[in-house]
C-alpha cells in the first residue's frame, strides 16, 4: 500500500481492496464508513433471544462520526478538518435521528453535506454509511 493510502489498525477492516482514507496532497478522502466494529458487529444493533433485530439510527451515526474521527486523527486531522459529507440512508424516515446527532458534531459552520437515500447498504444491519473530505495541511510539530 503506497504512503498516501492507509489501513487504520484497530478499525474494521474494508469489505474489498480499498484503504479506510486516501491522501492528495492536503485533501484527505475517508472511505464509505459504517457503524462496523472490528469482530464484525454494528453499534446500534442488537436482537433480542427470539431473534428479532433492533436497529437504531442514532446509535449508529454517532458510532460511524466516531469512526471518522479514528480515521482522521490516522491522517493527521480531526472532525473539524472536514469540508465535505456525503451520507447514504437506507430509509429517508431515519434523516431526524441522523439529523439530530450529526448536530452534536456539526453546525452551520462545518462541512457542506449531501444525503441521500439508498436501496441497500452491504449488511442489513446498516442504516447508514458516510463518506468525506476533509483538508488537512501538514502540521508542523509542536
Amino acid at each position: 500500500m503506497s504512503d498516501d493510502a492507509l489501513l487504520v489498525e484497530g478499525k474494521a477492516r474494508p469489505r474489498g481492496r480499498f484503504p479506510h482514507v486516501r491522501r492528495a496532497g492536503e485533501f484527505v478522502f475517508v472511505s464509505g464508513t459504517s457503524s462496523r466494529r472490528p469482530d464484525g458487529s454494528f453499534a446500534g444493533a442488537s436482537a433480542d433471544e427470539m431473534g428479532t433485530t433492533t436497529l437504531d439510527i442514532r446509535v449508529q451515526t454517532r458510532a460511524v462520526i466516531e469512526n471518522i474521527a479514528d480515521l482522521l486523527a490516522a491522517a493527521g486531522g480531526d472532525l473539524r478538518d472536514v469540508v465535505s459529507v456525503t451520507t447514504y440512508l437506507v430509509n429517508m424516515n431515519d434523516f431526524g435521528g441522523y439529523n439530530e446527532v450529526y448536530g452534536e458534531y456539526f453546525d452551520e459552520s462545518g462541512p457542506a453535506r449531501t444525503t441521500v437515500a439508498v436501496h441497500q447498504l452491504p449488511h442489513p444491519h446498516l442504516l447508514i454509511e458516510i463518506s468525506c473530505i476533509a483538508h488537512i495541511p501538514p502540521r508542523s510539530p509542536a
